[in-house]
């Protein structure tokens, strides 16, 4: 991936302090860029072009289509209460 917007910083609504753009885009697990890198940094430069140009087209795609987003809380947490009786159950 280009890295030349790498050195750009601005304020992350979701750890509320200053990323760098190389933070934004392999924050996520196996190094795939936030969910919301489009939202934040639309105002700073054309993000949705760069990383079209610098992601596989399947990755790009499900950047695209919010594949990628986090389950919302209540379900994790219900899938963790599940997981944990299911544990108990088995012990």
């Amino acid at each position: 991936m280009a890295k030349g917007k790498d050195h750009l910083t601005r304020r992350c609504p979701r750890l509320g302090g200053p990323v760098s753009f190389r933070y934004c885009r392999l924050s996520s697990g196996e190094n795939r860029p936030c969910f919301k890198i489009f939202d934040c940094w639309w105002e700073s430069f054309d993000v949705v072009s760069h990383m079209k140009s610098n992601l596989p087209e399947e990755q790009f795609e499900e950047l695209l289509n919010d594949r990628c987003r986090p389950k919302p809380k209540l379900s994790s947490l219900v899938e963790l209460i599940q997981q944990a009786k299911d544990q108990k159950a088995g012990d």
